[in-house]
């Protein structure tokens, strides 16, 4: 069942207010639990011994979450989107609770893998919930609002993880979720119920593509593992790269990694903006505490910043709606993230004032505001119903794999030259490289047609 009419109410009338509320809740928790986990789990390693797993703490509901999105987009497409949310809520709730309760660093790595997978598969239900349940006109707003759901927690997330550890202990910053999981799920229970077979039955389970989801997240796994073994680091690395590529091909609409007019290149460009963005994030903090001296408070405003730019143009581009078209939204959000970028290299090359990283990511945040929402909405007036559950998880895997890809490459590139050359430089020259490919494939998101092909 799917809301029609030009006279449609907003998305958070009486009709849409508790699915509105609801899926923003589960947005905000998924978004809280992965800045939360980042607070506390120095903590979390010192208590149980596990300084050995802790990259993989972080790495492995990276690669888990790929597999959820490829297994929720095929199953909604087959019986719709409401078995999909309610098991990917369930298994999110499930890695919370053994995470929550675990007595060591090996269970509590487990409960992160299926808390990974959950997340994953909650994300791409939610998107095809929003086209099967909120009209068209709709979709910028409630895209801005899922924008702003996400980008909340790293404003009050790692203080709230900090002040749950210190009153009570790192526990609760996994079990205290639960509850509001749950909370959050049993809000949009109603607008659900007539989406239990709003789905194609002919649509058949890709396996194969399941398959292809698993070799791609030991990819991205050991994307985030290799970089560091001594010698042949990078070349392991390259390898990562390459199977990652080939395994990541099926998962995303034909035509992604030619750039083809209309939605594989909205995927194509999306995942690289999100390579090239989160890319530099990593290192804006570290620049900042490493060669300007400053704390890691202070160092955390120009993400801060960049976060709240963010969300004010994901709510101003929401209010716009049609008057705004998606596709120059997107133009001007990829070049407004370049040119953040840009100044990012600039203040890294040429030694110049602090203030202008944090100038910098605010640009560079307004431009993920503008873009990121809009190709989404793209994404879905680019779908038939038949594929909106395969093509909203191949969103959400561009999005993981530029990242993670990007990561990984400008971690190895960072450790092979930080004895012997400006790391940072070297980490924003091949960022901002990434950023102007984006900027000239943005065009190409113009012009197709409604998509009916998988697979690249």
């Amino acid at each position: 069942m799917r809301a029609v009419g030009a006279a449609a109410p907003g998305i958070m009338s009486g009709t849409f207010l508790w699915i509105t509320i609801g899926a923003c809740a589960l947005v905000f928790l998924g978004a809280f639990e992965s800045l939360a986990v980042t607070t506390v789990m120095p903590v979390v390693s010192a208590e149980l011994g596990g300084e050995r797993l802790y990259a993989l703490a972080f790495a492995g509901p990276l690669a888990t979450g790929v597999i959820g999105m490829v297994a929720a987009g095929n199953w909604s497409d087959r019986r719709g989107p409401t078995a999909p949310l309610y098991s990917s809520v369930a298994a999110f709730v499930a890695g919370l609770l053994i995470a929550g309760l675990a007595p060591t660093m090996e269970i509590l790595v487990a409960g992160r893998f299926v808390q990974g997978l959950g997340s994953g598969g909650m994300m791409v239900a939610l998107y095809v919930v929003v086209a099967r349940v909120y009209p068209q006109d709709k979709h910028p707003a409630i895209f801005a609002a899922f924008a702003a759901a996400w980008v909340v927690p790293s404003l009050i997330g790692p203080t709230i993880a900090a002040v749950v550890t210190d009153l009570w202990s790192w526990h609760w910053v996994f079990l205290g979720v639960v509850v509001l999981a749950l909370a959050a799920l049993f809000m949009v229970v109603p607008a659900l119920r007539g989406l239990s077979r709003d789905g194609d039955t002919s649509t058949p389970w890709a396996l194969g593509r399941l398959a292809w989801s698993v070799l791609a997240a030991l990819a991205v796994l050991a994307l985030n593992l290799v970089g560091d073994v001594p010698g042949v680091g990078p070349v392991l690395a390259v390898g990562a790269v390459v199977v990652a590529l080939i395994a990541v091909r099926p998962l995303v609409p034909r035509g992604t990694f030619i750039a083809r007019r209309g939605l594989p290149s909205v995927i194509l460009v999306r995942g690289l903006v999100a390579g090239a963005f989160f890319g530099t994030q990593v290192y804006v903090p570290y620049l900042l505490t490493d060669r300007y001296l400053l704390t890691p408070t202070l160092a955390g405003l120009a993400l801060t910043g960049g976060a709240l730019a963010w969300s004010t143009a994901s709510t101003v581009q929401g209010r716009m709606g049609a008057r705004l078209s998606n596709v120059i939204a997107l133009r001007i959000g990829t070049a407004l993230v370049l040119i953040g970028i840009a100044l990012v290299l600039a203040t890294a090359a040429f030694g110049w004032d602090a203030l202008v990283i944090v100038a910098a990511w605010i640009v560079a945040g307004s431009g993920m505001g503008l873009m990121s929402p809009r190709s989404s909405v793209l994404t879905l007036s680019l779908s038939t119903p038949a594929n909106q559950g395969f093509n909203s998880a191949a969103m959400t895997v561009a999005d993981s794999f530029g990242s993670a890809m990007v990561l990984a490459i400008t971690g190895t590139l960072f450790a092979a030259l930080a004895t012997t050359a400006d790391p940072f430089t070297a980490v924003f020259a091949l960022t901002v490289v990434i950023a102007v490919v984006a900027v000239i494939l943005a065009p190409r998101v113009a012009g197709g047609r409604v998509h009916e092909e998988v697979g690249a």
